[in-house]
């Protein structure tokens, strides 16, 4: 063989293995009863159940499932990676050759939604008394307190400071 065929060679063989390093998937799997429910994560729209989505880290989500006749359904969930998506073997399971995979598997049980006059008075009841409950609570934003103080001022009556005599000096 000649010089540049080994040289050829000693390039191609490392990009070759380069080539084939694996990686780590990362996904979700929705599933729920009944099925066909439409799927919310983190407010992306994944589909209907069921379903699954890739995701870079593992972490913190917000879900929403919702299906007509049924409840929607909002929830928070933790989905918590494999040993190997911690370091110090995450290294190690990124240059893996070949796929390794983490897949999170998430069911949810839909319950149905009661359309009766009474559980409709009973649900509009509920939110007029949250609503209610919420606005004696509210805290003042930055901008009411500033229109309320310049409303003060200008109700205020309008006085000028009179200066004060300073004593006499003593002798």
């Amino acid at each position: 063989m000649s010089h540049w065929r080994y040289s050829i060679v000693a390039l191609a063989l490392p990009l070759a293995l380069f080539a084939c390093l694996g990686c780590v998937e990362r996904k979700i799997s929705f599933t729920s009863t009944p099925p066909g429910a439409l799927v919310w994560l983190n407010e992306r729209e994944i589909g209907r159940t069921p379903c699954e989505t890739e995701i870079v880290f593992f972490g913190e989500f917000d879900v929403r499932i919702e299906l007509d006749g049924y409840e929607p359904l909002v929830t928070h969930r933790d989905a918590d990676g494999n040993a190997w998506d911690n370091p110090p073997l995450d290294f190690f399971a990124e240059i893996w050759p070949g796929k390794v995979l983490s897949e999170m598997k998430w069911q949810f049980e839909l319950v149905k939604r009661d359309d009766s006059e009474l559980a409709l008075l009973d649900r509009a009841s509920a939110l007029r008394d949250r609503s209610e409950a919420e606005s004696k609570s509210h805290e003042p934003t930055g901008v009411e307190m500033l229109e309320s103080l310049q409303e003060e001022v200008e109700q205020a009556p309008s006085q000028a400071p009179t200066p004060t005599p300073s004593p006499a000096p003593s002798r």
